[in-house]
């Protein structure tokens, strides 16, 4: 049968080694600072699709691929309390005298 080859496994394996750094922090004012991976030379998110499309290749197509995450702690750095950016207190109506003016 021709055409079979568009049936065939793609058997090519692509192992690569990245570094993130995870930030931890289960007190976050929101919920997505409290979990966040970061490149560590360009702070930007990693995207995951991006990374596994370029292991697969440039050919079109739709892949059935497994994806394997081995996590090794390299380095902890502990939070110090001073380190955490400060809460910025936001003026109620009644501190700006300037919105009464108007009214």
């Amino acid at each position: 049968m021709e055409g079979n080859e568009l049936h065939t496994p793609y058997t090519g394996f692509c192992p690569m080694t990245k570094h993130y750094v995870l930030n931890l922090d289960p007190n976050a004012r929101y919920e997505w600072d409290r979990r966040t991976l970061r490149d560590p030379i360009t702070a930007s998110h990693p995207a995951l699709a991006d990374l596994i499309a370029e292991a697969v290749g440039a050919e079109s197509g739709s892949y059935l691929v497994a994806v394997n995450i081995e996590v090794k702690v390299l380095e902890k750095a502990a939070v110090e309390p001073g380190n955490q950016m400060p809460l910025v207190e936001v003026p109620t109506r009644s501190q700006l005298p300037q919105l009464a003016e108007v009214a």
